[in-house]
């Protein structure tokens, strides 16, 4: 339902569909009996990613919020700081940990943002506040990763590339590639870092090359490097850290690509498999719909290799479909149903 549905995805509506064969009262009993969990996301998604295991996989983790205007707030669906939008929004902000091997992306883990805690900010306005940072939930999902999984590199944005989550990472003997921001204070030598001399990233010369530094918070080296994207005038430099010393530039950037398949995912479930479509009104009740859709992606990962056209060619073939019934049932509906008179 979740991948046919063109509006809201209702209980009384699959009921529906499926000729009243399972009652609405069953399908909001199953959202609110907490099977659709974060666990329940890993048990979708364990066959297949041991399917596609490879050394060259990579887990892919970044958070997004779906804006959710008109629901009235709780715990889940609350307000978020969008750094896109540079605002607050209001909406679910989650975390997702994306496998990607063999050309097929896996959502392997997902982390809600709950704020269940309320305070006073400095203007005297009540916010709310979550026990748990979105670092922690990062490191939690990397954790579970790492046990579970074959992959070489955590890849993931500068939000989340800070010196705690690189320890994490390399005590856990595992990769990273992160994206950092160019004010990133560093050392070219250990003895240039026992002295206590540092400079910022951005007055290297790193495009192209790479370069092994030294962070304050960290005990070990790491590589760098960057590159410059040009739009007519305007330039931007994206500059990357690992953990592996024996990366060329070229390598990093190439295997740093690879997170682009995170936003796809976030673009697809949005757009495709009815996220935000939903209008159950309890924590758990949007939490189980949300994750169904999570898992409703993989569906489409499936189809996608078998049927080699992407997630909205998919969705638009559905559409023609579902239209092309409806046609005919209206033609029906139109036709008058004339008998004989005896």
């Amino acid at each position: 339902m979740l991948l046919i549905s063109p509006g809201l995805v209702t209980a009384t509506g699959i009921s529906k569909v499926m000729d009243n064969e399972v009652s609405h009262d069953k399908i909001t009993r199953l959202l609110s009996g907490g099977i659709f969990s974060e666990k329940y996301i890993w048990q979708k998604a364990k066959p297949l990613c041991h399917e596609i295991a490879t050394e060259a996989a990579v887990l892919i983790i970044d958070d997004s919020i779906q804006e959710k205007p008109y629901t009235k707030e709780n715990d889940l669906i609350c307000w978020h700081f969008d750094h896109s939008k540079h605002r607050h929004v209001k909406g679910v902000n989650f975390l997702t940990g994306l496998y990607h091997s063999w050309g097929i992306s896996v959502p392997v883990s997902v982390e809600f943002v709950t704020k269940s805690i309320k305070a006073t900010n400095e203007k005297g306005r009540t916010v709310r506040k979550s026990k748990v940072s979105k670092n922690e939930l990062f490191r939690k999902m990397v954790g579970h990763a790492v046990d579970n999984l074959q992959f070489s590199y955590v890849l993931s944005d500068s939000w989340y590339g800070n010196s705690k989550n690189m320890q994490f990472i390399h005590q856990k003997n595992q990769k990273f590639i992160f994206a950092i921001k160019g004010n990133r204070k560093i050392a070219l030598s250990r003895e240039e870092k026992e002295k206590g001399h540092y400079v910022s990233i951005s007055t290297l010369e790193s495009e192209g090359r790479s370069l092994v530094v030294y962070v304050k918070q960290l005990d070990f080296p790491i590589a760098i490097t960057s590159q410059v994207f040009k739009n007519g005038d305007d330039t931007a430099t994206l500059y990357l850290a690992s953990n592996d010393l024996d990366l060329e530039s070229e390598q990093m950037t190439t295997i740093y690509q690879k997170r682009w398949k995170v936003e796809e995912y976030h673009k697809s479930i949005k757009s495709n498999t009815c996220f935000a479509k939903s209008p159950t009104k309890t924590v758990k009740t949007q939490k189980s719909h949300f994750i169904a859709s999570i898992a409703a992606f993989n569906r489409l990962e499936l189809l996608k290799i078998r049927k080699k056209k992407n997630h909205f060619a998919l969705k638009s073939y559905l559409q023609i479909v579902a239209m092309k019934n409806m046609r005919i049932e209206l033609h029906k509906l139109l036709t008058p149903n004339l008998k004989k008179v005896v």
